[in-house]
Formats: C-alpha cells, sequence, structure tokens
C-alpha cells in the first residue's frame, strides 16, 4: 500500500516515514501542504496521514482541496490540537479519522489498516478468497489453512490484488502501490512477482489464481 504523509516536524517525520516502511507501506513525504496537494493530485495513494499545523497551506484547507479535487484516499489527521471541537473541524474538512499526538505507533498502525481496509470494502482483517486468506494483521498468507511463505514484495502485490478483488490492475498501478515514487514504473520486476505467486499459491496449477489479461493487467480469478 501506497502512503502520503503530511508533517513539517522533521523528527517525527522521519520516524513515521521509518515506521511505516518498516511495516511494508511504500511512503512519500512532504513538509508543507502546497507540496503535500501536488503529490495527491500526481500520485495515487491508499491513505495519507495529514497534520492540521502545516507551513505554506495548513492541514484542513488541504484537506478541503482535496477533496473539492475528488481525491477519495482516506486520510487520518494527525495533530497535538486536541480540543473536540478541532476534531469535529477536521472531519467535516473531509477527514476519515483523527490521532492526537503523542500516540503509540500500535494505534497509529491499526488505524492505518482499517481505514485502508475500509476504504477497499474490506473491513474484516482476515480476506478470503476461495481457498486463499490474508491476515492483514499478521501479514501472513494460507491457502487451504497452509502457511504460504512469501517476500514482502509478494506479499504486497497479492494484498493489492485482494484488496481490489473485481478490478484489472495494471502493471504501472502495481508498481505505484508497492514502490516509492522514484522507481522506474517501466520495470518487468511485477511480471516476476506474479509468477511468483502463481508458483507458490497454486504449485499443481489447479487452482489458477490470478488471471491475465493482455495489455491491461491482472485480476484475481473471479471463478475463486
Amino acid at each position: 500500500m501506497r502512503v502520503l504523509i503530511v508533517e513539517d516536524d522533521s523528527r517525527l517525520l522521519t520516524q513515521l516515514d521509518q515506521l511505516m516502511q518498516q511495516n511494508g507501506y511504500s511512503v512519500d513525504l512532504a513538509d508543507d501542504g502546497q507540496k503535500a496537494l501536488f503529490l495527491f493530485q500526481e500520485y495515487p495513494y491508499d491513505l495519507a496521514v495529514v497534520d492540521i499545523g502545516l507551513p505554506v497551506m495548513d492541514g484542513l484547507e488541504l484537506i478541503r482541496q482535496v477533496r473539492k479535487s475528488k481525491i477519495t484516499s482516506p486520510i487520518l489527521i494527525l495533530t497535538a490540537r486536541d480540543r473536540w471541537q478541532e476534531k469535529v473541524e477536521g472531519l467535516e474538512a473531509g477527514a476519515d479519522d483523527y490521532l492526537t499526538k503523542p500516540f503509540h505507533n500500535e494505534e497509529l498502525l491499526a488505524r492505518v489498516k482499517a481505514l485502508i481496509r475500509r476504504a477497499a470494502g474490506q473491513p474484516n482483517p482476515s480476506i478470503e478468497r476461495g481457498p486463499i486468506r490474508l491476515d492483514t494483521l499478521a501479514e501472513e498468507v494460507y491457502v487451504h489453512d497452509n502457511y504460504v511463505e512469501l517476500t514482502a514484495y509478494e506479499y504486497k502485490v497479492l494484498e493489492y490484488l485482494l484488496m481490489n478483488p473485481n478490478k484489472i490492475v495494471s502493471k504501472t498501478e502495481l508498481t505505484e502501490h508497492i514502490y516509492d515514487q522514484d522507481f522506474d514504473l517501466d520495470s518487468n520486476v511485477i511480471e516476476v512477482f506474479i509468477g511468483r505467486l502463481r508458483k507458490k499459491l497454486d504449485p499443481q496449477g489447479h487452482l489458477k489464481p490470478i488471471d491475465t489479461l493482455r495489455g491491461r493487467g491482472y485480476r484475481i480469478n473471479r471463478q475463486l
């Protein structure tokens, strides 16, 4: 999943960047509202963490502008302001959740995961498709209740496909959501990950879990 973090405190920005990357997210960073708005308009994000007290354009105005642009990515407000009136103002501006500083990393991660699942129409932390079960909390995958060992990027690809089960996902879209913005978008590495997933999820060739639609992309097999 690809996440945008908007925070003007450089130390906290670095901490959040490291935390999210350590937990498997691709991360873009912005330290003011104007930069963040540009990134929102240029790249697809599965979620954004936004501070309210930002320079150039404050967080509330940023959220309003994002929603005016018809961008629906979930937004989690992260701020030191804890008055209930400000929480209401943030939610009414278009944010989806609100967390005050200081916070526990575990709570932040839990809220991030919940918002991403909810936006994808997958409120349950366990996503099942036929015999395939993906546990988003433990980041583990099972087929017929048998554990399947995946690399971090193989897991990311499968997670994104399962989060969008009825959607044809292009190679470019997959790349944008599992890598940082400076990655080579023309790389054929996605094809390698898809091939490995097919072998690991379906070693006997019976399930055929991932369809390839020539010239369009990939999709979880609708027959599962």
